[in-house]
């Protein structure tokens, strides 16, 4: 015949193995990407004595800092790449500090100085990159825009008024932080129990009971006694011990014996309490 008993207990034994164990304690974290974000506006006056000074060749703006980093914006009148011919104009920010993978979103504005709004907008910010912030390598990395703007379109534009251009640059250096609940600690300042028990039996408050050894009187607390001996803890509340009692008188014992005896029991029960 089949064990059904042994079928059975093997398959509690195996639900038991399988169950999931019960959760005892539980913590959570968050991690927090935002953007640091800083602008700085440049303004280039005498824009056709820039022209001609070559590809390759800059104006460079102040240096800004954003999000622990100074940044600074390169104007090119004649382009960066030579192949363009001074077509086009290039506009460009770069790291100006030291910085290792500085991740970061960016806006480049032509302003248009009419003040219709018509701004000429290269942002990052109000639209997801493919791949994420831009990331700047190192002191010197670069983000920005080779054919900025046609040349020949912009000196007949608004946005060169009175042989003046202006820039606004946004940096958002991308930050990340790690939130977690806050943990409350209370100190507990040590117990000074001991030292208030102590006090309380000098000053003789309290004391239910008194011990006559010879012609002194010595008081005491019956439970304090009964806590810290057997023979005590009999006399006073045990099955033929007498809850009333008031006073004992002890013999054959000097009174400063008895004295020191009384006070180290004391006191090993007030220390205990400490």
């Amino acid at each position: 015949m089949p064990n059904h008993k042994s079928s059975r207990g093997a398959q509690l034994g195996e639900a038991m193995s399988n169950s999931k164990p019960g959760v005892d304690q539980e913590s959570c974290s968050r991690s927090i990407s935002e953007t640091v974000n800083g602008s700085h506006r440049f303004t280039i006056k005498g824009y056709s004595l820039a022209k001609g000074m070559g590809a390759g060749k800059y104006i460079m703006s102040d240096t800004f800092t954003v999000g622990g980093y100074d940044w600074a914006i390169y104007f090119y009148p004649d382009g960066k790449n030579p192949e363009d011919s001074s077509a086009y104009v290039s506009v460009f920010i770069a790291l100006v500090s030291e910085g290792t993978d500085v991740r970061a979103l960016f806006e480049l504005t032509l302003v248009d100085q009419t003040k219709s709004g018509k701004d000429k907008v290269h942002s990052h910010f109000d639209r997801a990159l493919e791949s994420g912030p831009y990331t700047l390598k190192y002191r010197g990395s670069m983000w920005g825009y080779k054919r900025f703007f046609k040349r020949s379109a912009l000196e007949t534009s608004e946005f060169l008024r009175d042989d003046c251009l202006v820039l606004n640059c946004t940096v958002g250096v991308v930050r990340t932080r790690l939130e977690r609940p806050k943990q409350f600690s209370i100190t507990v300042p040590s117990s000074d129990m001991g030292r208030d028990l102590k006090d309380f039996l000098d000053s003789e408050a309290g004391c239910d009971l008194v011990f006559q050894v010879g012609d002194e009187l010595f008081k005491a607390h019956k439970l304090i006694l009964a806590a810290r001996s057997p023979v005590f803890r009999a006399q006073f509340f045990g099955l033929v011990g007498d809850c009333s009692i008031d006073k004992v008188v002890v013999k054959d014992v000097e009174p400063f014996i008895f004295k020191v005896r009384l006070h180290d029991l004391l006191a090993s029960a007030y220390d205990h309490l400490k």
